[in-house]
């Protein structure tokens, strides 16, 4: 009897509690967190540069939330990628975000591990990213290490990226 009541009574909190999807990753200063906004180009928001689509891919997109705030999208859920893949095609449009908010006193960024475009929606995983990579590269288990970009680079800038610069046996 008694464990039947206190489960009714934690009832009332279990309702209020927002179901978050996000994962932590024990980084300082953050939160998990599920937001409402509208995906920005943030070069267009912060200086009036603004491109067609939000640059279609290639500029950093953000949150800009119902109070104001103003949250580069610093991360997607994919590993080494960011979110713009998965943001670019909502520009404009109100989502629902939920991921990891890194509150940190010099700069907050959003880390988007799940999105969603309508309210009875579903949140979807932010892997947009991976998805086209594979399309364009091939299936691989670390497309960090097997992307041709990245590889072009480190083989021009090294691997501590400055020209010259050895690693030490």
């Amino acid at each position: 009897m008694q464990r039947a009541f206190a489960a009714l009574a934690a009832l009332p909190l279990l309702l209020a509690t927002p179901v978050l999807a996000a994962d932590g990753w024990g980084i300082e200063h953050e939160e998990l967190v599920t937001l409402d906004g509208t995906v920005v180009d943030l070069l267009c928001t912060l200086k009036g540069d603004c491109a067609p689509d939000c640059g279609g891919g290639k500029r950093q997109l953000g949150l800009l939330t119902g109070d104001g705030k103003l949250l580069a999208a610093a991360k997607g859920n994919v590993f080494f990628a960011g979110a713009v893949v998965d943001l670019a095609p909502l520009c404009g449009q109100t989502v629902t975000v939920d991921g990891l908010l890194i509150a940190n006193p010099a700069m907050s960024l959003l880390f988007v591990q799940n999105l969603k475009t309508a309210a009875d929606a579903e949140l979807k995983p932010a892997d947009a990213f991976i998805t086209d990579w594979t399309a364009k590269n091939g299936a691989t288990d670390e497309w960090y290490r097997a992307d041709p970009q990245v590889q072009a680079t480190i083989e021009a800038n090294g691997v501590f990226g400055i020209p010259g610069l050895a690693v030490d046996p």
